[in-house]
């Protein structure tokens, strides 16, 4: 990563004052948001679909040891394998050794985040081994040894001028004085140089959208197209993903494919979506002779049944990323993590801790956009709300913080002592006001006021007002009584 979680702060406060990458940011809008309001507008029944989808993952993760159980039956019966991860080492351990008994040197992979999260990429460079990311976005990054910013667009936070120089760095075999200034110039550079090491690969690894219990099949969704070149031209496909992606049956795929690629890009489908269901049979004209898959837990079953459990129905579209104020205005590296934004700060903390990972949760105003783009209706501001109650619980939190916390507490225990605050403050803000009747400033919570101003304050509190409106005495309903208006019979 280029950075570490308890980093955010300082991460923040810099991707704030890069101009280059403010600017890049601003494509969110366009890029992603209206793209994904134009796509479920075109639904007959969207909260349905989502409904739908919601139902399934919570369908799946409820009965996730019997399906996990079937997908393997069916995988095997294809003539296939599958391995059983508990972590991070494990998961590369395993693909490392698939790869030494095949005596590969070069791999070709597809995009996955779950890659990403275990280092497989790391872990094959130490034992000697090549790997190439295909997705042009992955492959970009790879150059530049840059982490991904976004979990659908890796690169999102770059401009074409940076691909372009990052293209004559590392290119240095074609002709210097070649046009780069457009980006189909620089889309068929990427595909010439990958079209060798397609041809090259000793393998192919690829991650998987969904997995599908009752046929054994992994589902990938590409743009591009690399994906089946990935797994269909090498002699071994490995497919490294996590347990929490397998769903019952192709109609539950089916479902979810729908919200995912609205949810993702706008597209009612992807250009390419890829079913695999083992190697390569007698009579096919292409495929791999070895089919693995490798499940990964790494922290996911320890999740199911908490608090934050819901967090494993994601479907990996990014759409609260798009949406979300902190992640539009800081992007992803700032994050330190392998998940940035909403889906992030929900789940790495279950990967990496809350100790690590306890100003991601904070990392949110809590304004209820993520949870309302979810295509599953995750309820992403309620698992941060109990990450933050964790970190606080736990003594992980700002000292300032926590201090903060336990006097609120104490005056929210105390009606009178609560009223008197109030009263003080409302007193001392009504001399505070600045231009427009509105407070700009204060010696506290500066950050706040950095971006926004206070509204007018009231001159007085709620309760002085209404006490001295509320009529009173024992005959108030008497009153009240006699000078109703008569109904119309």
């Amino acid at each position: 990563m280029t950075g570490h979680p308890n980093a955010f702060p300082e991460a923040a406060r810099a991707a704030l004052h890069d101009e280059r990458l403010q600017t890049t940011l601003k494509n969110l809008k366009h890029g992603f948001q209206e793209k994904r309001a134009q796509a479920y507008a075109a639904l007959s029944d969207p909260e349905g679909l989502r409904d739908a989808g919601h139902a399934i993952r919570a369908d799946a993760l409820a009965n996730l040891d019997t399906l996990l159980v079937r997908f393997e039956q069916k995988v095997k019966e294809a003539g296939g394998q599958v391995h059983w991860a508990r972590d991070a080492a494990e998961a590369c351990a395993v693909v490392g050794n698939i790869l030494a008994r095949r005596g590969a040197r070069i791999v070709t992979k597809g995009k996955s985040m779950v890659t990403e999260e275990i280092g497989l990429n790391a872990y094959l460079k130490s034992r000697g081994i090549e790997p190439i990311e295909t997705d042009l976005g992955e492959y970009i990054i790879q150059l530049r040894n840059e982490p991904p910013s976004h979990i659908v667009a890796p690169a999102f936070h770059l401009r074409r001028e940076d691909v372009e120089q990052s293209f004559r760095t590392a290119h240095t075999a074609l002709e210097p004085s070649r046009r780069l200034d457009e980006t189909a110039s620089l889309v068929a550079e990427a595909r010439t140089v990958m079209r060798h090491y397609f041809h090259a690969a000793d393998a192919g690894i690829t991650g998987a959208n969904f997995l599908v219990a009752e046929t054994g099949t992994a589902i990938i969704v590409t743009n591009e197209g690399n994906g089946d070149l990935t797994r269909l031209l090498p002699n071994t496909h490995i497919v490294v993903t996590g347990i929490e992606k397998v769903v019952p049956t192709l109609c539950d795929a089916a479902v979810l494919l729908r919200l995912l690629t609205r949810s993702a890009t706008g597209q009612d489908i992807t250009s390419y979506v890829t079913f695999a269901s083992g190697p390569k049979r007698q009579g096919d004209a292409d495929g791999p002779e070895e089919f693995h898959i490798v499940l990964v837990d790494n922290g996911r079953s320890a999740l199911i049944g908490s608090p934050a459990h819901e967090v494993l129905y994601c479907i990996r579209c990014g759409a609260c990323l798009n949406h979300c104020p902190v992640y539009g205005a800081v992007g992803g590296h700032a994050y330190g993590a392998v998940y940035p934004g909403p889906i992030g700060a929900a789940f790495q903390p279950a990967l990496d801790g809350i100790a690590q990972t306890h100003h991601l949760p904070q990392a949110s105003s809590f304004c209820g956009r993520c949870d309302s783009v979810c295509p599953v209706k995750i309820p992403l501001t309620h698992i941060m709300r109990h990450w933050r109650n964790l970190a606080f619980a736990q003594g992980i939190a700002p000292r300032g913080f926590r201090t903060g916390i336990r006097l609120w507490a104490r005056l929210a225990r105390s009606p009178k002592l609560y009223g008197f605050a109030v009263t003080v403050a409302a007193r001392g803000w009504s001399l505070m006001r600045g231009p427009r009747g509105r407070i700009s400033s204060l010696p506290i919570f500066r950050g706040w006021f950095a971006a926004r101003d206070l509204p007018r304050p009231a001159r007085e509190t709620f309760q002085r007002a209404w006490r001295r409106r509320r009529p009173s005495g024992k005959w108030h309903a008497v009153r009240a009584w006699l000078k109703r208006k008569p109904r119309d019979v």
